[in-house]
């Protein structure tokens, strides 16, 4: 469920937040490494740059930072869906009665 999906990218951003990812992202950009870099281009860290540097406010930076995920998450769909046409797809709930029931065959 894509709504489901999206709460708990939004509730793990701001997990990731008040465990102290802001300081962590400072602490990468005080390296000033090349922005080109995967870890400088990690969901949100370029959001909480612009932050740090005044540029946007938190909350904004948080937003922002969120819809890329987001929308990073479509993108592996869209993949997974084109890569994996015969695929069966199982909710996380019903995984283990399913990983059984194939094992039975």
């Amino acid at each position: 469920d894509r709504a489901e999906l999206y709460r708990r990218i939004d509730a793990r951003f701001d997990k990731m937040l008040a465990m102290g990812a802001l300081d962590e992202v400072k602490a990468l950009a005080a390296r000033h490494l090349d922005p080109a870099l995967p870890a400088m281009k990690a969901h949100g860290v370029p959001w909480l740059i612009r932050s740090l540097k005044g540029e946007i406010d938190l909350a904004t930076a948080a937003e922002e930072g969120k819809r890329d995920t987001r929308r990073y998450t479509k993108r592996q769909a869209t993949w997974f869906r084109h890569q994996l046409p015969d695929w069966t797809w199982v909710a996380p709930d019903m995984a283990l009665e399913e990983i059984g029931r194939r094992l039975a065959r």
